[in-house]
């Protein structure tokens, strides 16, 4: 085994455990725990199994195996981007409805609160 098969296998290590800390601290939620445990285990297979990575390389045309790892490091970097727009879009829609109904009640008291005290403006106390 080489030196930079050790290294990829060492770092991808780390990253495993490194994720499976934040989410066993609750840092890190498992929905978003598998993308990364996925990609750190890919990353082992590949720095152990060097066969694999020059029979994906030979397959993509590329000329270096290097150059396989930049494009599967890219495509990941790609797909998370795109997972967490997708959460992020979700998130964004939740709190506008959140709000929405948040005004809606407040509303709803507000109009409660004028209808059974005559001559107080609100519940605040103001006047």
């Amino acid at each position: 085994m080489t030196r930079a098969q050790l290294i990829a296998a060492f770092v991808a290590a780390l990253l495993g455990l490194a994720v499976l800390e934040l989410v066993r601290r609750r840092k890190l939620s498992e929905e978003f725990s598998l993308l990364w445990v996925v990609a750190s285990l890919g990353a082992v297979l590949l720095a152990f199994w060097t066969g694999l990575l020059t029979a994906i390389t030979r397959a993509l045309g590329a000329l270096y195996e290097t150059s396989t790892i930049f494009f599967f490091g890219i495509l990941f970097v790609l797909v998370v981007l795109v997972y967490y727009a997708v959460k992020l879009t979700a998130l964004t829609q939740e709190v506008r409805r959140l709000a929405q109904e948040a005004a809606l009640l407040r509303l709803q008291l507000e109009e409660a609160e004028r209808a059974g005290r005559p001559g107080r403006e609100d519940a605040g106390g103001r006047e």
